[in-house]
C-alpha cells in the first residue's frame, strides 16, 4: 500500500515526501534522541528507504554512533532522519517534520530504560527497554 506525505525542515530550505506506509512508528525514549531533540521523546517512523526522497535541498549528515546516521537541514538544523547500518532497506523520519503529523500514530515505546521519570504518555502502547 502507497501514501503519499509531506515533510521538511523548520525554515522551509529542506523538503521530502513519502511514499511508503510505515513499518512502524513510535516515541524513542533514548537519551541520544533526547539530546538530539531538546524533549522528553521523540516520534519516528520507519519508512522502506525506496519510499522516501528528498524533494528540495539537501541535508547534511552527522554519524552519531557506529551505527548510524542522522540527516539535517543545513540552515536551521531540523533533524528529518535517522539512517541505520542495521537497518538498511528503512529510514526513520522524524514524524512532527511531516506537514501532517496527525497521519502517523505512535504504536509503541523504545529504549523505555532512559525514559524520564516525570515524563508518561496517556496510552497503553507496547514498552520495549531497548529497541523494537
Amino acid at each position: 500500500m502507497s501514501i503519499e506525505l509531506e515533510g521538511g525542515c523548520l525554515c522551509g530550505q529542506l523538503r521530502y515526501r513519502v511514499t511508503a506506509k510505515p513499518a512502524d512508528a513510535g516515541y524513542c525514549h533514548c537519551r541520544m534522541c533526547q539530546r538530539l531533540s531538546g524533549a522528553p521523546a521523540q516520534v519516528w517512523a520507519r519508512i522502506r528507504q525506496d519510499g522516501f526522497a528528498y524533494s528540495q535541498g539537501a541535508p547534511n549528515t552527522y554519524r552519531s554512533s557506529d551505527h548510524g546516521q542522522r540527516e539535517f537541514c543545513p540552515t536551521c538544523g531540523s533533524q528529518i532522519l535517522f539512517r541505520s547500518a542495521n537497518d538498511p532497506d528503512f529510514v526513520s523520519i522524524n514524524v512532527p517534520t511531516l506537514d501532517e503529523p496527525n497521519l502517523i500514530a505512535p504504536d509503541c515505546h523504545v529504549y523505555v530504560s532512559s525514559r524520564l521519570d516525570w515524563f508518561r504518555t496517556d496510552d497503553e502502547l507496547p514498552e520495549h527497554e531497548a529497541g523494537g
